[in-house]
């Protein structure tokens, strides 16, 4: 996905809340998004077309024409021209995962069905144009991009295999983990900073009352 790209505020997934371990919804949400799929299904043929699909992103996100239609054709994976619930539940937890800036998470813990979208043909490979196309999706920085291919294509063909794959995910959930405890840690400086000024503040404060109270005693 793009950096911009924002959830409609007060729209339906703006309610819903993913996990962040695990990057999935509750049962009570999936039931949820399950009747609002049903909503959504005009025809009742438990399916959405490329209409409807176009219609339900563009009321819920900020993408625009061309990426809507490139997302439906990617989850369209055998061009019957319409998708199921289970390909609308996996981009509603794409959509929520970009939102909560957990998109590295997503990945590692979906690896499995991430491949299985990006590899459009089905050759079991993912070429960088795949990464490059769909990068909107899942906004991998530039330089993760091109560590991807020159630091996990073992076989050197331009292209990864999943155990390749995976093992970018691992790598980049590390590199993650390592940012979240940065800012931990950042923030554990900021606060201990700001408890000793407060000690500091106090201190003085008290050390004046207490010199105030000794001249008084004094006269």
């Amino acid at each position: 996905m793009s950096a911009t790209m924002k959830l409609k505020q007060g729209s339906f997934l703006w309610y819903l809340y993913l996990d962040k371990l695990y990057c999935l919804l509750s049962v009570r949400n999936v039931k949820a998004l399950l009747e609002y799929f049903h909503l959504l299904d005009v025809h009742h043929n438990n399916t959405l077309n490329d209409v409807l699909f176009y219609h339900f992103l563009h009321h819920v996100t900020s993408w625009k024409r061309t990426q809507i239609m490139t997302v439906f054709n990617m989850l369209d994976w055998n061009a019957m021209g319409e998708i199921g619930f289970d390909q609308f539940y996996m981009l509603v937890c794409i959509l929520l995962a970009q939102q909560n800036h957990l998109e590295e998470q997503f990945i590692f813990r979906h690896s499995r069905p991430v491949f299985e979208l990006l590899d459009l043909e089905g050759e079991l490979r993912i070429g960088a144009e795949n990464f490059h196309m769909y990068n909107f999706l899942f906004n991998i920085k530039k330089q993760d991009l091109r560590e991807l291919y020159h630091d996990f294509d073992i076989t050197g063909d331009r292209r990864l295999n999943y155990k390749e794959f995976k093992l970018f995910t691992i790598f980049t959930m590390d590199k993650y983990q390592e940012r979240q405890k940065a800012e931990k840690d950042k923030d554990k400086g900021k606060k201990d900073l700001l408890k000793k000024k407060r000690l500091h503040h106090v201190n003085v404060s008290l050390k004046q009352f207490l010199g105030i109270n000794v001249s008084e005693s004094r006269l």
